[in-house]
């Protein structure tokens, strides 16, 4: 694929379409979720497509033709079998990697990736990995609104902090930008924010729970867990796949109208700084 043999540098960041092929990229990303699909079948593990990659599915029955990425949810307890028994369950080339099991990962949800690929999205953010399904834990919310609050405010700073702990401190040049990023490094290490993210995130019992949230969204992905915790089939680009059952719940309560297609300006993509569909990432020899 042509695709796999270039180099992706690109100079604009907030430009609005990439400059790479797309559909190669997809194709990619949809064998990943196909093994991750796979693997979780054969374990009795639940997982369902959310976000945009839902609505891709129900609009599209495949990839929003400009979208980049995929997401998936797992429930939590799910998601913690997955993390103890990934290495065994995952053929060739693939790997979960979430902080869990990598002391240097700054996400506060874990990724499937292909190891034969190599792909950096930020230069500022200096994590290597290859081409990736994101894969968000379902957690517990607190049904007293005083909690449910006080939850999701603690949860965005630190998941704020952790951007600033991860990030270049100097990506705005030596002023006075990066002060707030070196302060942040002096009061957190990326291993302690994500130990406190995590205790927040499992806080609350997910059998028990009557409301969950994969907690990306703010509060307004906060839903009875009958809704984003339940998962059926999809023909997805001609595969079946999961995704939340009652989408038109879910997607109506996240983004509106989602069956209305957005006009050009608001097609937006990654812009990935750095992209190789035939190189495995730790074979990257590259100024990172």
């Amino acid at each position: 694929m042509r695709l796999g043999h270039s180099l992706i540098l690109l100079k604009n960041r907030i430009s609005i379409m990439a400059n790479y092929e797309i559909r190669p990229l997809q194709m990619r990303m949809l064998d990943i979720i196909t093994v991750l699909d796979k693997t979780l079948s054969e374990h009795k593990l639940h997982y369902g497509m959310f976000s945009g990659s839902l609505i891709g599915a129900v609009r599209h029955h495949g990839f929003i033709p400009w979208d980049d990425d995929m997401d998936v949810l797992m429930p939590r307890p799910d998601y913690e079998q997955f993390i103890q028994h990934s290495k065994e369950w995952l053929p060739g080339q693939y790997e979960f990697v979430c902080s869990e099991n990598d002391p240097d990962y700054p996400l506060p949800f874990g990724k499937i990736q292909d190891a034969g690929t190599t792909l950096i999205e930020r230069p500022y953010l200096r994590y290597l990995g290859g081409v990736y399904v994101d894969v968000f834990p379902l957690d517990a919310v607190p049904s007293n609104w005083f909690a449910r609050h006080w939850q999701y405010t603690r949860y965005e700073f630190y998941k704020q902090a952790l951007y600033l702990v991860h990030r270049d401190p100097y990506k705005h040049g030596h002023g006075p930008s990066c002060w707030l990023p070196l302060l942040t490094r002096r009061l957190f290490s990326m291993q302690g924010l994500q130990k406190r993210i995590r205790h927040l995130l499992t806080k609350y019992d997910y059998n028990k729970c009557t409301l969950a949230a994969d907690y990306t969204d703010g509060l307004r992905g906060v839903m009875k867990k009958e809704i984003n915790g339940n998962y059926g089939p999809y023909i997805f680009e001609g595969r079946k796949l999961q995704g939340i059952r009652r989408y038109d719940e879910y997607l109506s309560q996240i983004y509106g109208d989602y069956m209305k297609v957005p006009d050009g300006d608001h097609q937006r993509q990654h812009n990935f700084f750095y992209l190789n569909m035939n190189m495995p990432y730790r074979e990257y020899k590259g100024d990172f």
